[in-house]
């Protein structure tokens, strides 16, 4: 069976759990970025392999069931219509055919996931089908949806309707965030000031904020002053071009910084005073413009137990489904 775009929302892209093994190529890995939210909404309609789902980015789509499925809305807070019927996020429900799917306007958070009993069928492209825009790689033709696209759906997945995950398996979305860091490997550059202001002072996400990465408005840092290397550019911030791990964190001209997501580019030339752990980039992923982040210094050994610690809360929901 296949689903129709009605109108396509905000940015609506296909996304997995990404493609990996190509950013030394500069391709990035992509992915959901609230990976717990998404791999909750596949578990919900049985789907436990990975397979493609849509995600929404403040502003929902409407969508024509061409065929009957198996369906979970999961992620930000927003109302869930199947024709004049509210139905529930966190539980899976059926469409029949002509049915169609919309939603109100997120009260929480900024992205949710529209999982298919078998998945959305686009082709693979290196090893996944997640939507990389920039580099027109992977969902459909590498772009975000539009009105009148016919999306294919792999069977009608394994799950049953009505599971539901427990609401205290479900993330929150405050509006005052912790981000826990591990700082480096270019914090050496800035004087205690600046690195005060990073790690005690309050930051607010802008709206200037996607995929790539999420821009920040706060009390800025100084850097200190030095000879520039040959290569770098003229601002304290900048560096001799150097790679980017997933959730670094630049502050170009000291003034607002920048967390690299799942899009961002594998290389540049500007400093990363830190990098926000794995286990927080679901978090990071939800907030919304507006939301207030203190970014907490943790240890190694503290972000891997963190990631522990996250991906047994992770084992748990979907075990709460059996």
């Amino acid at each position: 069976m296949d689903v129709e775009i009605i109108q396509p929302g905000l940015a609506t892209t296909v996304q997995d759990r990404g493609r990996t093994g190509y950013y030394h190529l500069g391709i990035p890995q992509g992915g959901a970025l609230d990976q717990y939210s998404y791999e909750l909404g596949n578990a919900l309609v049985g789907n436990l392999d990975g397979e493609a789902a849509l995600e929404c980015t403040y502003m929902g789509p409407e969508i024509r069931a061409h065929g009957r499925c198996l369906v979970a809305v999961t992620g930000a807070s927003v109302e869930v219509r199947v024709n004049d019927d509210v139905v529930p996020q966190w539980t899976s429900f059926t469409m029949e055919t002509d049915d169609v799917l919309s939603f109100g306007i997120i009260s929480e958070g900024a992205r949710f996931y529209i999982a298919f009993g078998g998945g959305v069928d686009v082709p693979e492209v290196l090893g996944s089908r997640s939507t990389y825009p920039i580099g027109r790689l992977g969902g459909v033709e590498g772009r975000q949806l539009d009105d009148g696209d016919r999306i294919s759906i792999a069977g009608t997945g394994a799950g049953e309707v009505g599971a539901e995950i427990p609401e205290e398996l479900r993330p929150t979305f405050p509006k005052d965030l912790t981000v826990r860091i591990i700082t480096g490997l270019y914090d050496h550059l800035l004087t205690e000031k600046g690195r005060r202001n990073l790690l005690e002072e309050e930051w607010s996400l802008t709206p200037v904020a996607d995929r790539m990465g999420m821009r920040f408005e706060g009390p800025g840092v100084e850097w200190k002053e030095r000879e520039q290397p040959f290569g770098a550019g003229s601002d304290p911030s900048n560096i001799v071009d150097a790679g980017y791990a997933v959730g670094s964190i630049q502050i170009p001209g000291g003034t607002q910084p920048i967390i690299l997501h799942r899009d961002a580019v594998s290389a540049g030339g500007y400093a990363m005073v830190g990098t926000v752990i794995s286990a927080d980039m679901d978090a990071v992923g939800r907030a919304a413009p507006g939301t207030v982040v203190h970014f907490s210094d943790v240890t190694m050994d503290e972000a891997l137990e963190a990631r522990r610690k996250r991906g047994e809360a992770l084992r748990t929901a979907i075990d709460s489904l059996r």
